[in-house]
């Protein structure tokens, strides 16, 4: 499953990056892009555990980013 995510508050491509590097590390997670530009996150994992990876991809961007709000 491939979905699309806004954000809000992102700082900084460098966050975008560091945020990309550690979604990509969670398992389940297939490919993942963080794009400061457009203020989107975009996430491809498996269908079956997909919400419980994106409460671990909430956990991990709010490490690197606290501000930053991901709408689900």
């Amino acid at each position: 499953m491939k979905k699309t995510f806004k954000l809000i508050d992102l700082d900084c491509a460098n966050c975008a990056a560091k945020m990309e590097t550690a979604i990509k590390k969670i398992d389940g997670v297939s490919d993942a892009s963080v794009s400061f530009m457009t203020q989107k996150m975009t996430i491809e994992a498996d269908d079956a555990q997909f919400d419980a990876i994106m409460k671990q991809v909430v956990k991990a961007c709010k490490k690197v980013e606290p501000d930053c709000e991901i709408v689900l």
